[in-house]
């Protein structure tokens, strides 16, 4: 079993950063790969970006290449998401994500490949 919480969200203005946190307790992090996803209102969650578990590859969707950036700290049993120059269209609830599947350098996409989620952590973007 694994927990997550992530931190980090809240208002910013177009054009702004924050850095969103995923802290995990439980068994060791570095066992799984962690995937960030995010939900808007009226739509479906999508993926915003995975990391390995080894940390050597990386996952980011088409839209946030170049701006957000996935990073990992087993030392402290968390990952993070950097994201910079963020839009309005951007909010969304942020969730974070951890599975076991596949080799230590495979980076999970999809939804349906993580056992363990965090309860989301909020995000607007003003315009």
């Amino acid at each position: 079993q694994v927990n997550l919480v992530e931190s980090g969200g809240g208002l910013v203005q177009a054009g702004g950063s924050l850095r969103l946190s995923c802290a995990a307790s439980g068994r060791t992090f570095s066992w799984y790969s962690v995937g960030w996803f995010r939900q808007a209102p009226g739509k479906e969650r999508e993926s915003v970006g995975a990391v390995s578990r080894s940390g050597t590859s990386t996952y980011y969707t088409d839209s946030v290449k170049g701006r957000f950036t996935i990073s990992r700290d087993d030392a402290k049993n968390t990952v993070y998401l950097q994201m910079n120059s963020l839009k309005a269209e951007e909010t969304a609830v942020y969730y974070c994500a951890a599975g076991a599947r596949g080799s230590t350098s495979y980076v999970a996409v999809r939804d349906y490949e993580y056992d363990y989620w965090g309860q989301g952590t909020p995000v607007t973007v003003s315009s």
